[in-house]
């Protein structure tokens, strides 16, 4: 069996189907071992044992190899996982082999940010779009983009292709943003709006809130501090 060849019982549907069942915590390390595992493709390296992926991904070796059974990866005793085949399954399983269009709502300082970020690129992402509705802010440049109007965000996002949205706006707005773009048929959502959104089971949100993660920070961090507290 090579480093990526499935068992002989594991069929391509069945594969297919492992994939969508990846539990979300082992998504989460997916990241992380394709994160190393492209910094081995830039290194050169062509396989890594098990042991050395867990390390470079901070995980256990147990662990990596049960998340990477979930898209058809054992790895080949005494030679480990050739790094390219690995990085490309995984990339799959994580849909990142698709033609992903990302329209970001919100030309403040982390709009820009994020429209300026050369990494979404090089992970599969394409940024098609910016837009606020600020008259002063809109048909300024942001990157190689121009702000469009918010009020024309239906328009763009069909024109553009896009069918990922991240959402870079205040609370008081943010419903009625997302809502719109339901509507115009995103289906995949990043919001770092500080609200709570509602969305119908079909949408896929994932929500970043910078402030919970620093007092999350800040609960680890007192503990440290603490003698005889564990973090």
């Amino acid at each position: 069996m090579t480093a990526l060849e499935p068992s002989p019982k594991a069929t391509t549907g069945d594969q297919e189907s492992a994939a969508k069942q990846i539990p979300p915590a082992a998504v989460a390390r997916m990241t992380l071992y394709l994160r190393a595992l492209n910094s081995l493709l830039a290194e050169g390296v062509e396989r890594v044992s098990s042991e050395a992926l867990a390390e470079a991904s901070g995980v256990s070796s147990s662990t990596l190899r049960k998340d990477l059974s979930y898209v058809g990866s054992y790895g080949t005793r005494g030679v480990g996982y050739e790094v390219q085949n690995l990085s490309r399954h995984i990339a799959a399983a994580l849909g990142l082999t698709h033609d992903w269009k990302v329209a970001i709502v919100g030309a403040g300082n982390l709009g820009k940010a994020l429209a300026r970020y050369g990494g979404f690129e090089s992970r599969g992402f394409d940024v098609v779009a910016i837009f606020d509705a600020d008259p002063m802010v809109i048909g300024n440049e942001v990157g190689w983009l121009r702000v469009s109007d918010s009020a024309e965000l239906e328009r763009v996002l069909e024109r553009t292709g896009a069918n990922m949205v991240v959402l870079a706006l205040p609370a008081t707005v943010a419903q009625e943003v997302c809502d719109r773009v339901i509507a115009a048929g995103i289906r995949s959502i990043l919001s770092f709006a500080p609200v709570l959104l509602q969305v119908p089971p079909h949408v896929n949100l994932r929500k970043v809130d910078m402030a919970t993660e620093l007092q999350i920070l800040a609960y680890h961090a007192q503990r440290a501090q603490t003698p005889g507290q564990a973090v």
